[in-house]
């Protein structure tokens, strides 16, 4: 979830809403947020398969609904993986000119090959780690994750000695409407608790602790964002906010008195990035493969790597958009974003849904966490949970506060115009239920003999 907005966005967030306007705003989403974790942990206990939502719209809604959801988030996964990509140089050119060998401009975004071969190569070096599987994928995503809290405790220790309060000032800006525009950015903030269910499959863990930890990373990403805006608000004067580019950076310079400490705060960017970046091809990867495997998608990206157990040619294809973004520039990526985030609030919204169809029509399905216990506070928390992202939905419309521009739009409807290709080869006659996977896959097996295993 922590990837690299913060470090560019925070300004605009105190703007907008003052210190503590921005921080309530923050807050306010975490506890969003942390509702729909409350409903994707319960599922991913009763429902440890790779695929996640795949898995629980499919047996509460059939299969055409899954598509929906699964296409949607994938959309969105794949979106955050290509911006990643772009910001990576981006973060880099704050300690490192990459302005060598022009190679065209794009939307008046000049791109350069120093710049974008950071991305690429990266994007090629993270496509192996995840081939080589979750244990190894696991294992830098840890490391990485260390190192980015020990900078952020890093801020914290000299915000507490040489933060000032007066510089927080104004507390509160622009009223309701400064809160909201800070709230509207919650979607995409937030985004990535909602891998966890892809792997759920390949890790080894208890459900109920894998479920568990959905939630609770939700509670870390919300602290770690009110924390960055309290501290850059005890360093920054608003004049300083506003002219600065990397708030974060500059922030952490100021509370230290040097520039060597924003630097090192970018670092703690370029690690959010990475790990973002990581977590999402898996988990973009984990769909693609339990799409394929239930006839939605082409075979061959259901093909699981001999040795690894990996979905490599979903992971491959992935690799490549990364490879590929950085070469477009900084402007054409900001669209794709904007056009993913609605995506993936989709899919949060059929998700809510079917936990709570799945309550009401399966009451004794085995659910090794169960939110709210057996009565109908599990049913309340569901119902919320559907209120919530249909308002983030209805926030992307035109007209609402985070409305989306044109291009955005067309992105996101040629997206779902190729979903509407591969929706209409989803085999028909499949019934929701604990036996929909199993049926669906004999209507696939009937249709593609040579899927069968």
């Amino acid at each position: 979830m922590v990837g690299f907005g913060w470090v560019t966005l925070v300004g605009g967030w105190i703007e907008d809403a003052g210190s503590f306007g921005a921080a309530a705003a923050m807050l306010a989403g975490g506890v969003m947020m942390a509702v729909v974790a409350l409903v994707y942990s319960e599922m991913v206990a009763a429902m440890p398969k790779a695929g996640g939502e795949h898995n629980y719209i499919l047996r509460a809604l059939g299969p055409r609904w899954s598509f929906i959801g699964s296409w949607g988030i994938t959309g969105g996964y794949t979106t955050v993986v290509a911006f990643e990509a772009v910001a990576l140089p981006t973060a880099m050119e704050y300690v490192v000119p990459l302005d060598h060998f022009h190679l065209w401009s794009i939307s008046d975004s000049d791109v350069y090959l120093s710049w974008a071969l950071v991305g690429a190569v990266t994007a090629v070096l993270i496509t192996i780690i995840n081939i080589f599987g979750v244990k190894i994928a696991g294992s830098f995503q840890m490391f990485v994750v260390i190192f980015l809290f020990a900078i952020g405790f890093l801020q914290l220790f000299g915000s507490f000695n040489a933060g000032e309060v007066a510089t927080m000032e104004p507390f509160f800006n622009n009223g309701w409407t400064g809160f909201f525009a800070v709230l509207v950015i919650v979607p995409f903030m937030f985004v990535g608790f909602d891998v966890i269910p892809q792997t759920a499959e390949e890790v080894n863990l208890p459900p109920k602790k894998t479920g568990r930890i959905a939630f609770i990373s939700v509670i870390i990403a919300a602290a770690w964002y009110i924390m960055i805006i309290l501290t850059v608000s005890s360093a920054l004067t608003p004049d300083e906010v506003s002219g600065s580019t990397l708030p974060a950076a500059d922030a952490m310079a100021t509370l230290f008195g040097g520039q060597f400490f924003g630097n090192l705060m970018v670092a703690a960017g370029i690690a959010g990035i990475v790990t973002s970046w990581n977590s999402l091809q898996m988990g973009a990867s984990r769909l693609m493969y339990s799409l394929a495997q239930g006839g939605m998608l082409p075979a061959w990206l259901g093909k699981l790597h001999p040795k690894f157990g990996t979905p490599v040619n979903a992971l491959v294809v992935l690799g490549a958009v990364a490879t590929i973004a950085p070469f477009f520039g900084h402007k054409a990526l900001g669209w794709i974003v904007d056009a993913g985030s609605p995506m993936i609030v989709i899919a949060y919204l059929l998700v809510s849904i079917s936990f709570v169809i799945l309550r009401r029509r399966e009451p004794d399905m085995p659910r090794p966490l169960r939110v709210g216990g057996k009565g109908n506070f599990g049913v309340v928390v569901g119902a919320t949970s559907v209120a919530i992202t249909a308002f983030l939905v209805l926030l992307y419309l035109p007209g609402m506060p985070a409305g989306l521009g044109v291009q955005p739009w067309v992105i996101f409807g040629v997206w779902w115009l190729v979903g509407a290709v591969f929706f209409a080869g989803i085999p028909g006659g499949v019934k929701p239920g604990p036996n929909a996977e199993e049926e669906l896959l004999e209507k696939v097996y009937a249709k593609w003999p040579r899927r069968r295993p």
